[in-house]
């Protein structure tokens, strides 16, 4: 790998670890405010609705500048969000600046990988990075409840800093110098090769108007990649990951909660178990896999609908653990390769920067859609054994479906596919 490889991953991690402690730490800032319930839940749709609301013009944001450039700034706007929490300023407001921040962020950290580095490394790039990100979600929940705990608390309190009158504000001051830390990696990110594409401008019209232009343009990004025909195979794969993976958290908890009768925090160290098997599976792909064999791994997200079901018969910890790690390091196999020919097609179509806004857009839409659909499920009254039930169902079937496409377009569609695939074997195209 690159040098510069290793300056993103370290740039990723500590951005990443801070943005899941500061999760944790918003959260108690409410509790303590004596905020309702529903606020605490809606830290993360809030996150999420920015990177489909604004994938239209991030993406075109993170192609016209340095993707070192773009994380640096995106970076600056996470510490304005934490800002905004110190200063008094509610913590659903400050918290979507920092998803703000977040969504300009993802484009330019996929997009670079692209353009640093050949197609031979993309699959192998991912799964670190996918590694690496997950080892960040769980070491940053784990800090941000040591920070907000009494313990280290009461140690950041008796600096006596002005302002910051509570644990949880205490937290937050510490998470704006590790986004601090994430920035002065961001500046060493070297400047690639690849050209800048600038945002489209005409002078006869304002702000607002040179803005909306990107809309058709984002429009046309998401019809070019989901007519691809290795394009809309990767894209409806991953969009059904990220979509199960943003809910899996849930449905751990509701199902910890009635199959092994334990309460939140135990259930959320659950939680952490499917993080672990699905950061060894992205490890373990990133190894195996080549990027012009990503389609292979289309049966094992049938394989995870399944046994997401299986679930609902197990009530042994020492039987749930392993499972758990099983069916998050499918997940982990499944998602590198296909993240890698996603990217892989989305830079040669229409440049890393649009490509990952329009991957963020459908993922990101997806949680928030079969979020929904588990909410209501349980609003109507199915439990937890039936809605795991319905969940996993709809995975097998939709990947089922995926597989059945894939299949279609080699028979009908075969020197396209065969074409598009030998584009992947080779880094000189």
């Amino acid at each position: 790998m690159k040098r510069g490889f290793y300056t993103i991953m370290s740039a990723q991690f500590f951005s990443s670890l801070a943005d899941n402690a500061l999760f944790v730490a918003a959260v108690e800032l409410l509790r303590t405010g004596g905020a309702p319930e529903w606020q605490s839940a809606a830290l993360v749709p809030m996150f999420a609705l920015f990177y489909v609301v604004l994938a239209p013009f991030v993406g075109a944001f993170a192609d016209a500048l340095p993707k070192g450039r773009v994380m640096f700034i995106s970076n600056a706007i996470k510490v304005l969000g934490c800002l905004l929490m110190l200063f008094g300023h509610h913590p659903l407001l400050a918290y979507a600046v920092v998803g703000l921040g977040a969504a300009a962020y993802s484009p330019a950290k996929y997009g670079i990988l692209t353009e640093l580095l050949p197609a031979s490394q993309l699959v192998k790039a991912n799964g670190w990075i996918e590694g690496l990100t997950i080892t960040s979600i769980i070491l940053g929940v784990l800090l941000g409840g040591q920070l907000v705990g009494p313990a280290v608390s009461a140690h950041l309190l008796a600096l006596n800093v002005p302002g910051v009158t509570t644990a949880a504000e205490a937290a937050i001051g510490v998470l704006v110098f590790i986004y601090v830390l994430a920035s002065i990696f961001n500046l060493r990110i070297p400047r690639t090769a690849a050209p800048l594409v600038p945002l489209r401008q005409d002078a006869s019209k304002g702000l607002v108007a040179n803005t909306l232009a990107l809309l058709p343009d984002f429009r046309e990004c998401n019809r070019r990649l989901w007519r691809d025909k290795l394009g809309q195979i990767s894209l409806s794969t991953t969009t059904l990951f990220w979509g199960v993976s943003g809910n899996l958290r849930y449905i751990v908890l509701a199902w910890a909660a009635v199959a092994l009768g334990y309460g939140t925090t135990q259930a959320s160290a659950l939680v952490g178990v499917v993080a672990i098997g699905t950061a060894a599976g992205a490890v373990l792909a990133s190894m195996r896999m080549r990027l012009q064999h990503a389609t292979r791994v289309i049966p094992m997200g049938i394989a995870m609908g399944l046994l997401v079901i299986c679930m609902n018969f197990i009530h042994n910890l020492w039987v749930a653990v392993p499972f758990l790690i099983v069916l998050g390091g499918l997940g982990g196999y499944l998602v590198v390769p296909m993240n890698a020919l996603l990217q892989h097609r989305g830079h040669n179509l229409m440049g890393a920067g649009r490509s990952i806004a329009v991957q963020n857009f459908n993922e990101q839409a997806c949680i928030l859609g079969l979020g929904l659909l588990y909410s209501l499920s349980t609003l109507w009254g199915l439990s937890a054994y039936g809605a795991i039930t319905g969940f996993g169902l709809i995975v097998a079937f939709i990947m089922w479906l995926i597989r059945r496409w894939y299949l279609y377009n080699c028979r009908n569609h075969g020197g396209e596919v065969r074409r598009l695939l030998n584009v992947a074997r080779h880094d000189h195209h």
